[in-house]
């Protein structure tokens, strides 16, 4: 009885892979709030800008460090048997291929962005306008691992990885409008769209989680394999 019951429980790997993605997510927040609150014009007067700027590397830093021990873990898990071209090819794992592939995407706009700011001879060769839109790959590649993190997680519906998700969803959303607020005039459309990009992520987060994780059912349909997998393997049978 006490065997069986070890045998099914989750392994090591699985406990590591789903801590190393939460840290990840904690700290890709913290980065993002980071950058977007104090990227602008307005520093706080008791920090430079370059202790500012050493954080934001740090944290990057720490990010892709937990996020590699967060993909490591979850390719080496025998439970769901997962190749490593998952982690740079997007929707190619037979398991819960959308939002494993919501990560895929994530982590590829990351990397990029932490390929282009390697070094400063990158940068001068993209050029400063080049590396900026490269650089805000960084601020897209946050929404999309949290609702990597939403749907791919069997531990959604526990509340303290709700929490988790609603503190750092409110960290994002209080540094963007803390850079609105402090933005002054100018640009009024650019304003708007990330005015109107911080309500609609809260609003189709808390609507993804109420019909799809927090429903009954979701891990079936979670499951499903995409269309062109389904195609693929009737064809073959």
């Amino acid at each position: 009885m006490t065997s069986a019951l070890l045998a099914s429980a989750p392994s090591p790997l699985w406990y590591a892979t789903r801590a190393g993605g939460t840290v990840a997510l904690v700290l890709l927040t913290a980065t993002v709030a980071l950058g977007i609150a104090v990227g602008g014009r307005y520093l706080p007067r008791r920090l430079a800008r370059f202790e500012l700027t050493a954080l934001h590397r740090n944290l990057a830093v720490l990010t892709l460090v937990f996020l590699a021990l967060h993909i490591v873990t979850a390719v080496l898990d025998t439970f769901v048997h997962l190749g490593w071209w998952i982690t740079v090819v997007p929707f190619a794992a037979s398991y819960r291929t959308l939002w494993l592939g919501l990560g895929t995407v994530a982590f590829d706009l990351l990397l990029a962005v932490a390929l282009t700011s390697a070094t400063t001879g990158v940068r001068m060769r993209l050029g400063q306008r080049r590396w900026k839109a490269v650089h805000w790959l960084a601020y897209a590649c946050w929404p999309i691992a949290l609702f990597h993190a939403a749907g791919t997680g069997t531990d959604t519906r526990a509340p303290y990885q709700l929490a988790i998700y609603a503190a750092c969803l409110l960290a994002v959303l209080a540094a963007v409008w803390w850079r609105l607020v402090r933005a002054g005039p100018g640009r009024a459309v650019l304003r708007l769209g990330a005015g109107l990009a911080a309500l609609a992520v809260p609003a189709v987060l808390i609507g993804f989680l109420h019909l799809g994780p927090l429903a009954p059912g979701w891990s079936h349909r979670a499951d499903a394999p995409a269309p062109i997998i389904t195609v693929t393997e009737g064809a073959r049978g």
